[in-house]
């Protein structure tokens, strides 16, 4: 499955930070992480952490599936709003999950300290409007909510959006502190080069084909033949599980998103801030850390990469004309345009857990606009599950919930 198209802009800006070779040989460790994109750079870390003997592998090279195509915006905020989330799964939970995605920001911005990071994390506020007048009362309703949890917010009107962020044509939305952005993809790179040095082993262009369950350890087969045998493995494959799961727990959606040329003066009303609305599929954007606005949306169900892929100018067109809307005197110059697959679940919440067809296994898969700061949480769920403990949030995240 191709996750990605048109050269994401983070590829381009990145270049090719690092390569690793393909497995040549048998293997042991403790665990095997299948999957090299940001979610598996995490664990990889929380596994090193905890002195577990760890094994990575990857069937492309490292961060090149969705990892390249994010547009990381690091958000406490999940798809479903916490109002709504309340009546899904009630309050304990619910509140708990918005609560470990605003708890992960400060979690990566503390790690991008610890490895010196230069991916760029930056803790911002975020904005969410209303973008039709009969948004607003819900939206109102769903800052009750935060405000009862305890999330530090406050309502704007239209009015004071127009005056502080040079929007029009809003009706009121929620001004929330907690917020943050990064560059995933190197990101993720630093992640592995600082674990590396600790002792994780990593190989791509190296895809599993088959696995044998045995009692206490697991032996993967990979396409050259070669074979690692693991006490437990942890999948970190995000969307591409579908291939591997058969039930159906996730529909994939694909995303578009446009960058413009740098212009650090004219963004700088939003250069703290992440931006979205309550359009279906809504609107998102953010700078990044060289001054360029990030715009994305257009979402649609994913049938295939060509697909996908053909409308892209269309959807090019389409996030511009949502940006005019609020933005009617503002010309944007672009420069990247791609799309991405992401997958969407009913309660906007991630599978992170085990599976009874898996053993000795653990899946964490992070989904929708929060798919990062999931996998921050899984971290701490992966390591109870070495210890055989279970999380807070385990029944909440758990597959055939």
């Amino acid at each position: 499955m191709d996750l990605k198209s048109n050269e994401p802009f983070w590829l381009l800006k990145n270049g090719l930070i690092a390569t690793y070779p393909s497995l040549k040989s048998d293997e042991n460790c403790d665990v095997l992480i299948i999957g090299g994109g940001i979610t598996g750079s995490l664990i990889a870390h929380q596994m090193i952490k905890d002195g577990y003997e760890t094994i990575l592998i990857d069937k492309r090279e490292l961060c090149n599936g969705s990892t390249s195509a994010t547009t990381s915006m690091l958000q406490y905020e999940i798809d479903v709003p916490l109002y709504e989330l309340t009546e899904i799964i009630g309050e304990k939970g619910a509140v708990a999950s918005y609560k470990a995605c605003s708890d992960a920001i400060d979690t990566i911005e503390k790690l991008a300290g610890k490895i010196r990071s230069g991916a760029g994390f930056k803790h911002k506020k975020s904005l969410y409007f209303a973008s039709k007048k009969k948004d607003a009362e819900w939206l109102k309703k769903e800052y009750e909510a935060r405000k009862k949890a305890g999330f530090e917010v406050k309502w704007l009107s239209a009015d004071q959006i127009l005056e502080k962020f040079g929007f029009e044509n809003t009706y009121g939305g929620i001004l929330s502190k907690q917020g943050a952005s990064i560059d995933a993809f190197q990101f993720a790179h630093e992640l592995f080069k600082h674990n590396i040095r600790k002792g994780l082993r990593i190989f791509d262009k190296t895809e599993m084909t088959e696995v044998e369950y045995h009692k206490g350890f697991n032996r993967v087969t990979v396409d050259s033949g070669f074979q690692i045998r693991a006490k437990k493995i942890i999948y970190c494959i995000g969307y591409e599980s579908k291939t591997l799961l058969k039930e159906n727990f996730v529909n994939l959606k694909s995303t578009y998103a446009v960058v413009s040329e740098v212009d650090k003066d004219k963004f700088k009303n939003i250069t703290s801030t992440l931006v979205w609305n309550t359009d279906d599929p809504y609107l998102y954007m953010r700078t990044t850390d060289d001054g360029r606005l990030l715009i994305g949306g257009g979402d649609e169900d994913f049938y295939d990469a060509e697909k996908r892929d053909a409308i892209l100018n269309k959807k090019e067109k389409e996030i511009l004309k949502n940006l005019k809307k609020i933005k009617p005197d503002y010309h944007f110059y672009p420069d990247f345009v791609w799309a991405g697959t992401f997958g969407e679940t009913k309660d906007g919440l991630p599978y992170i857990g085990e599976h009874p067809k898996f053993r000795n296994s653990y899946f964490v898969l992070g989904f929708g606009g929060n798919g990062i700061t999931f996998s921050v949480t899984g971290m701490e769920m992966s390591s109870l599950f070495m210890k055989g403990k279970k999380h807070l949030l385990s029944q909440y995240f758990k597959f055939g919930r």
